[in-house]
């Protein structure tokens, strides 16, 4: 798929495919920049199964991908991201 800018430059998305939670520490950028609701923060626990943030008995907390199809593919998440645990392409 490939759009325009409004001054009619080409454009192609780049969306937000998959988040790897071995790599993702959870800092919570991706999420501030984004303002379409495609991540949400989750637990993991010992075993590595994602749960609520809120349990008990976590290890640590990472981003997780939830809406998909809300991404506009800007980029804006891959930019702000330390640790480069994301992977992007087309639709």
């Amino acid at each position: 798929m490939q759009a325009q800018t409004r001054d009619g430059r080409a454009w192609t998305p780049d969306y937000l495919l998959a988040i790897d939670a071995k790599l993702c520490i959870g800092c919570g950028r991706c999420y501030k920049v984004c303002g379409r609701g495609v991540m949400t923060l989750m637990g993991v626990t010992d075993e590595g199964e994602m749960v609520d943030p809120d349990e008990d008995d976590i290890e640590r907390k990472v981003m997780a991908l939830v809406d998909a199809g809300a991404c506009v593919g800007c980029g804006a998440c891959a930019r702000v991201c330390p640790t480069n645990c994301q992977s992007h392409g087309a639709a």
